[in-house]
């Protein structure tokens, strides 16, 4: 498989344009999911609704987008992450919108768990960054994926005040309705992300769909990056949904949880260029099991010291920093193993065990805490998750697949 043949093709667009359209992408998709715990209390209390009704609807949207994305990604190999994009971003608006007219736990539900768990697996990560692997060549793959992930950290950032403000200027309702406006406004930047599909004269016969799933799935390494994803979903799904609500259990305001989510969003920015780059120069497997060591370490530390805003802030710069730097790096290490023809749909299987963990994060946060009025036990299952992720991650076999000749097409 030729991975310079897409990449060596004549393009409309300078790179630093088609890197900032997907950043951009990613970061009003991830940056609304983000700020997604923000509604928790206002949505619950307008309706009187428990927190598992406002969790499991979450969590639905995690699992969805997880089983979506493999799905999307043969979409989007087949025809390109444009379209893929374009079709997302209609569909979160969509269920931005209906989100503010959901008035029971089923059709709240429907719509921010379903509608927009699809909407996710177009306009994020996954499809993004399997784009961006096939457009610029393996040398300035590294920068191009971590300067987008940088670009989509800064939205996350910025969008995080920006929803706390327009919810008390709104009200909730109709902050959700701004924010599906701002997704119809990003529909240009689906342009220069598409993708040149025609092969290059002399490339080699690619590679069936279907071989690619038998090879991979036959991958000892496949799987364990599917198991080791798992945690880090587990992980960021339950911070991201249920700490603005365990800061205020513990007593702190909820300026202070808004705060915590946005220096969470801004130490990304940083977090997730540096991981990209790393990955360029390190082997990506054992970055990987060190970042889960250390995020184990961070939630350890955050639950056994006395909570006061500096140890929030603290605790919310760590996980910030590594907070979605395993993207670049489990993006990349599957790259380098299988190649870039199916890159998302391989990423999209792996993708499926983080949201199994993002499903199980979420969902268990509310249950658990309906059931024992506390949050601990969740955070005990976070911290061992992430030390057998460590783990599973340093035994990869991180060999480029040597396939034969009769192995294509």
């Amino acid at each position: 498989m030729n991975e310079r043949a897409d990449s060596a093709l004549p393009r409309p667009f300078p790179p630093w344009l088609i890197v900032l359209a997907g950043g951009l992408v990613m970061g009003l998709a991830l940056g609304v999911r983000h700020s997604q715990g923000i509604f928790l209390v206002p949505i619950t209390m307008a309706h009187a609704w428990s927190r598992e009704s406002f969790a499991l609807a979450i969590a639905v949207q995690n699992l969805v987008w997880g089983l979506a994305q493999p799905f999307t990604g043969m979409v989007a190999d087949r025809y390109g992450s444009g379209r893929v994009i374009v079709c997302g971003l209609l569909l979160y608006a969509a269920g931005l919108a209906l989100m503010a007219q959901a008035t029971t736990p089923v059709t709240f539900t429907l719509t921010a768990g379903v509608c927009i768990g699809v909407a996710l697996s177009g306009t994020s990560f996954g499809v993004v960054y399997g784009a961006l692997s096939r457009i610029f060549p393996p040398e300035r793959r590294a920068w191009a994926l971590g300067v987008s992930g940088a670009i989509g950290g800064l939205g996350q950032f910025l969008l995080v005040p920006a929803t706390q403000s327009l919810i008390s200027g709104l009200g909730w309702a109709g902050a959700l309705v701004a924010l599906a406006f701002a997704c119809a406004l990003l529909l240009p930047c689906a342009l220069p992300v598409r993708e040149h599909r025609s092969a290059t004269p002399g490339q080699p016969p690619q590679q069936s769909l279907g071989a690619a799933l038998r090879e991979a799935f036959r991958h000892r390494g496949f799987w364990l990056l599917n198991l080791g994803f798992l945690a880090c979903g587990f992980q960021l799904a339950f911070i991201a949904t249920h700490l603005p609500a365990y800061l205020t259990d513990q007593g702190l305001s909820a300026n202070h949880a808004v705060a915590g989510l946005a220096i969470i969003a801004l130490s990304n920015v940083v977090g997730i260029y540096c991981c990209g780059h790393l990955g360029g120069l390190y082997r990506r497997k054992y970055l990987l099991s060190g970042l889960y060591l250390i995020r184990a370490a961070a939630m350890a530390l955050f639950v056994l010291l006395p909570l006061s805003p500096a140890s929030l802030y603290l605790f919310c710069a760590v996980m910030g920093f590594l907070w979605l730097g395993t993207v670049p790096l489990t993006n990349g290490l599957l790259a380098q193993i299988f190649g870039v023809r199916y890159l998302t749909t391989l990423f999209g299987f792996v993708f499926l065990g983080h949201q199994v963990g993002s499903f199980l994060g979420v969902w268990l946060g509310g249950a658990l805490f309906d059931v024992t009025g506390s949050y601990d036990l969740i955070w005990t299952l976070g911290i061992a998750l992430g030390l057998v992720s460590a783990l599973l991650h340093a035994p990869v076999d991180d060999r480029e697949l040597v396939r034969p000749a009769t192995a294509t097409a």
